[in-house]
């Protein structure tokens, strides 16, 4: 049995580790609340984006849309949007997992764009072709960062170099519910987009040079939305994993503060009977 020494150390220690997690999860709290009304503010704009542009996609040639126009594909990229840190619960393993089974079940040749230092760790090691990476998001992605990742993929997909682009990411749906999702980016297909006609409106000066200003934007704010929507994922599973470890910490808190009552009683009734002991022995 430890003795009271070890118990009160191991006490203290716990209790230590509970002030930081009990930190960690007020922090990631504050995070949350902002990237959700982040979310929250971007759902609408990207849908109505995709609702306009699903209804100029089926009035148009899309062969002449670079963006859009299907072509064979020789090979596809998975662009992995996970997180720079840990301590986040199965927010990382699950993306990755996903990615994985992916890459491991597709036929063609695939590639990777790493977004995040876990993904890249963990697949860099595996000897996966990683054609691109990006780090250091940072807790609150902005549109710039979303702009200049889209950029560099529309330029991957312009060039040649991968033929098919999706999306892997994890879907926001509450501090407990994290959905990780596979959503193609490029080409753009017309059932990406939700719309219907082109009866009801008029364009200038024409719905194919509408569409060709509005593809890139299309881009942009897809992939900004998946980054997100990924970033408040990550907010949520590391608040509640963090409330998890703090729970936790207060059970063996408990545990060991029992251990340590019974340890000091069993002391002071073994001192009761030696004083009693030795009282009887000088009589």
């Amino acid at each position: 049995m430890p003795s009271m020494r070890d118990l009160k150390r191991r006490i203290r220690s716990i209790r230590n580790t509970q002030h930081i997690t009990r930190a960690m999860k007020m922090v990631a709290a504050a995070k949350l609340r902002k990237a959700q009304a982040q979310v929250t503010a971007a759902r609408p704009y990207t849908e109505k984006l995709e609702e306009v542009v699903g209804r100029l996609m089926g009035s148009v040639d899309l062969m002449s849309q670079p963006l859009a126009a299907p072509r064979e594909v020789k090979k596809v990229g998975y662009v992995l949007i996970t997180g720079d840190r840990g301590l986040a619960g199965g927010y990382n393993a699950n993306l990755i997992r996903l990615a994985e089974e992916r890459l491991q079940t597709e036929t063609r040749p695939a590639a990777l764009v790493a977004v995040g230092r876990k993904g890249r760790d963990y697949f860099r090691r595996r000897q996966v072709e990683i054609v691109r990476s990006f780090t250091d998001i940072g807790d609150e992605p902005d549109i710039t960062q979303a702009r200049e990742l889209a950029r560099q993929l529309v330029d991957l997909y312009l060039a040649g170099t991968l033929d098919e682009i999706n999306l892997i990411y994890s879907r926001f749906y509450s501090a407990l519910r994290q959905v990780p999702r596979v959503d193609r980016l490029l080409p753009i297909a017309a059932d990406d987009a939700r719309g219907g006609g082109v009866e009801d409106y008029i364009y200038e000066p024409s719905p194919a040079a509408v569409l060709q200003s509005l593809l890139p934007r299309y881009c942009e704010i897809k992939v900004y939305r998946a980054l997100l929507e990924a970033k408040a994922s990550e907010h949520g599973a590391r608040m509640t994993a963090m409330d998890n470890a703090t729970e936790n910490a207060a059970e063996m808190i408990d545990k060991l503060t029992l251990s340590f009552n019974r340890a000091r009683q069993a002391a002071i009734t073994r001192e009761i009977v030696e004083v009693v002991a030795g009282a009887d022995a000088l009589k």
